[in-house]
């Protein structure tokens, strides 16, 4: 069985969401403990991970430091935190499999994502990114080009494009390191997007990809059986929030849409889950689960979680 393991990019946080380098060590070492497990089992695994709180860091530190430096453009902030969260899990994976006398060794993958230069998140950029600032703070971002809108009493905050990813370009990369027995963690933060212009190159643009349907992308690339979204929440749950809320346990493809079109899923956290889950399955996958890491064992093997089904 080859898995596609998609870890939130809290899981590389401390429990109370502290960001501190030894608190994304630790958060990943406890991560990595269920990888090693699920190898010493012959379960062949694929990493994936968000980096939301890692480039939210940068992004402060880009504002920080705005009147003395130029700003690094956000494509720049995804390669930086996939290479370093790369290192991260990559460490704390081979101590783990070598306290389980288990010989394997990990890669990471710093990976482009194709988007379209014509998606339509680039002419109205609408997704929130980073904290909130005052108006003269933010126009000091706004001169350096970036885009920022007035949000209430809240302040102003920076929006960017969430084009649809299109294609994994270094998938082949991934594949060959796969092939050859290594743990590969790849597409971090849903890949570094990019763009290909009309005479073929290719450049980096301001915009985040959702971390979910690109972990869907990167399963159907390195032909991963089963999908695995680790997130904080143990199942997707219908009437969240409230006190009717109900876990979804087993579920089709055709339910589960269902229910994301009578609006049960919020469409900043629960929605892109369900929207990736479905799309794998749809386009081939075996089955994919929307669990938590406490149960990430039981989950790839269908038996925890939300299970996402085609039938």
């Amino acid at each position: 069985m080859r898995v596609l393991l998609a870890l939130g990019g809290n899981a590389m946080t401390s429990a109370d969401g502290g960001a501190r380098p030894e608190d994304q060590i630790r958060a990943a070492g406890i991560a990595m403990r269920s990888v090693a497990e699920l190898v010493a089992r012959d379960v062949d695994v694929v990493i994936t991970h968000g980096n939301g709180p890692q480039v939210g860091n940068l992004l402060v530190k880009n504002e920080l430091a705005a009147s003395v430096v130029p700003p690094v453009p956000l494509d720049w902030c995804g390669a930086q935190t996939q290479a370093t969260l790369g290192f991260v899990l990559m460490d704390c994976l081979e101590a783990e499999l070598a306290r389980r006398g288990v010989v394997r060794r990990a890669a990471a993958v710093v990976t482009r994502t194709r988007v379209d230069a014509h998606d339509p998140g680039f002419v109205k950029p609408t997704k929130p990114i980073g904290r909130y600032l005052s108006q003269d703070e933010a126009a000091l971002l706004i001169d350096h080009g970036e885009t920022w809108e007035h949000r209430g009493d809240k302040g102003w905050r920076r929006v960017v494009a969430s084009p649809e990813p299109l294609e994994i370009l270094d998938a082949a990369a991934v594949a060959a390191l796969v092939d050859a027995g290594f743990i590969v963690i790849a597409n971090g933060g849903g890949g570094i997007p990019v763009v290909r212009d009309e005479d073929g190159a290719l450049h980096g643009v301001e915009a985040v990809i959702d971390k979910d349907l690109g972990a869907a992308l990167l399963a159907r690339t390195v032909d991963a059986d089963v999908l695995v979204i680790a997130t904080d929440v143990s199942n997707a749950v219908l009437h969240y929030g409230t006190p009717e809320a109900q876990p979804i346990e087993r579920v089709s493809v055709q339910g589960l849409r269902s229910l994301a079109g009578e609006g049960h899923f919020a469409s900043g956290s629960m929605g892109p889950k369900v929207d990736a889950a479905c799309r794998f399955v749809e386009r081939g996958g075996t089955y994919a689960v929307i669990s938590n890491l406490d149960n990430i064992i039981d989950a790839v093997a269908g038996k925890s979680g939300t299970v996402v089904v085609n039938e």
